[in-house]
């Protein structure tokens, strides 16, 4: 890549991701026209879990059919600033753009944030395709982008360096270009091609004394393969294969949503036999 393409592929789709109590990164992953509504776009973020985690409740709430409380979800909007940059390198301003939290799992630790904005956004992150994943190896060169601090965005040049980290039983890659606390939900990008090929999630650190030093060369980010099943898992195949829609996997979500209700409402009514 030259100097121009880094800045859009690497630097360009990273954004900012803020709740009521942390902050994180991430990148736009699509930006595509809305088939409901001519004119406006659909844009998605892909981010972890644990940035957003605090906007994600679960109450007990009374439940009508079943005439007693059970567990619901609220889910809180969250904001996300988006950067325009002039002179190729320079911040001109963020625009803060109000989100939805679409799908979320913690064990993958990845969640999708939907913005309220009809605008398209220029600059999209490209995910590494499934068939070029096995090609990564160790030595790599990559850069690890994100908004280190809540730093406006910026990216640190280093290398893949182990690709079998297991880690409370997930896949993750380390690489060793340096990250702290607020690139969690940024990515990883492959320095020849600028695909991203993970997200940024745990940096390691070591107890010395009466503080923890933090190795901020090691840092561990989700493996693309755990990326696309959770695509895949979450009936959210648009964000990756252009012959679905995101009409298509509403449909589906909402279908397997009330299928898991369905078994909700039927496992408590169960329950409530077995009481008797």
């Amino acid at each position: 890549m030259n100097i121009k393409e880094m800045h859009e592929r690497v630097l360009y789709p990273v954004v900012r991701v803020r709740t009521d109590k942390a902050g994180g990164s991430g990148t736009v992953i699509y930006s595509e026209p809305d088939p409901d509504k001519s004119g406006e776009y659909l844009t998605f973020v892909l981010t972890c879990h644990h940035v957003i985690a605090d906007a994600i409740q679960t109450k007990k709430d009374w439940d009508g059919l079943l005439k007693k409380k059970i567990e619901k979800e609220f889910l809180e909007q969250v904001g996300v600033e988006i950067f325009d940059y002039v002179y190729l390198s320079k911040v001109n301003s963020s625009n803060s753009y109000k989100a939805d939290i679409v799908a979320y799992d913690a064990y993958h630790d990845i969640a999708i944030l939907k913005l309220e904005s009809p605008k398209r956004v220029n600059y999209i992150a490209r995910l590494i395709p499934r068939q070029g994943i096995d090609s990564v190896k160790c030595f790599t060169p990559t850069w690890t982008s994100g908004c280190s601090l809540l730093h406006d965005p910026f990216g640190n040049p280093g290398n893949v360096t182990y690709l079998s980290e297991m880690i409370e039983n997930r896949l993750y890659w380390m690489g060793n270009g340096h990250s702290i606390f607020g690139n969690s939900g940024g990515a990883v990008f492959l320095a020849e091609t600028g695909e991203q090929i993970g997200i940024t999630a745990r940096i390691s650190a070591i107890e010395m004394g009466f503080g923890v030093d933090i190795m901020t060369w090691m840092g561990f980010f989700v493996a693309p393969q755990r990326i696309y099943q959770f695509f895949d898992e979450q009936e959210l195949k648009f964000l990756y294969d252009p012959t679905d829609t995101f009409v298509k996997a509403i449909k589906r979500r909402e279908k397997k949503a009330k299928e898991a209700l369905l078994l909700r409402r039927f496992e408590g009514d169960s329950e409530s036999q077995g009481d008797e």
